[in-house]
């Protein structure tokens, strides 16, 4: 299906196929978008949501209920660009509230239960275009939660980076600059830092 708008020097392409009976039907996928802390992750996805909605299409957000950094409901990236989502407890939710869509947003998916992998599958099998972002690695520099089974089963993953704030170059991962051992503690610049894996290894004692 295309969209055309006049004096306009693009065209909005809405993935269709065919099914057995020769009806147009919506082709579903999953798309991940990962990287360390401020590596554009939810600017890039605030980005392909308001294009959906600027298409005319029908669009969902969810976040994890647990943050509340900028909002307690509105999804906000660290340049403080917003869109409107709904705070979910579980992925669960997230199935039972979102299924009446074209586009559905999930950020912070790392805070998620294992089940987002099934609740994404189900809702990309439905036709549903699945836009998730989410930390690919915790402040150890290990997977985190259920983000490296989203990239497996993702149709496309975007991997995004800051800049290491000690050297200039790629980001690799979010270091943890407070005391504290507990996977999951929400932060921003006064709590963590994106370093390249050279400075992470010297920061953290491994060179």
């Amino acid at each position: 299906m295309y969209y055309f708008w006049p004096q306009k020097s693009f065209i909005i392409i809405m993935p269709t196929q065919k099914d057995y009976n020769g009806e147009m039907v919506r082709q579903g996928r999953i798309e991940v978008i990962c990287g360390s802390m401020f590596s554009g992750k939810t600017e890039e996805l605030i980005r392909r949501l308001k294009r959906a909605k600027f298409a005319k299409q029908k669009v969902e957000i969810f976040k994890p209920a647990i943050d509340v950094r900028y909002s307690e409901e509105d999804v906000v990236s660290h340049e403080g660009n917003s869109i409107q989502s709904t705070p979910v407890e579980s992925a669960a939710s997230i199935l039972l509230m979102g299924s009446d869509c074209d586009v559905l947003g999930i950020d912070e998916a790392q805070f998620f239960d294992s089940q987002i992998v099934d609740v994404c599958n189900e809702l990309a099998n439905r036709g549903i275009r699945v836009i998730v972002a989410g930390l690919d690695l915790d402040f150890k520099g290990q997977p985190f939660g259920p983000m490296p089974q989203l990239c497996c089963v993702a149709d496309d993953v975007t991997k995004v980076h800051a800049i290491c704030v000690r050297c200039g170059a790629l980001a690799y991962v979010s270091h943890r600059i407070v005391a504290g051992e507990k996977q999951v503690m929400l932060g921003e610049t006064q709590e963590y830092e994106p370093l390249c894996r050279e400075c992470y290894a010297k920061a953290t004692h491994h060179l």
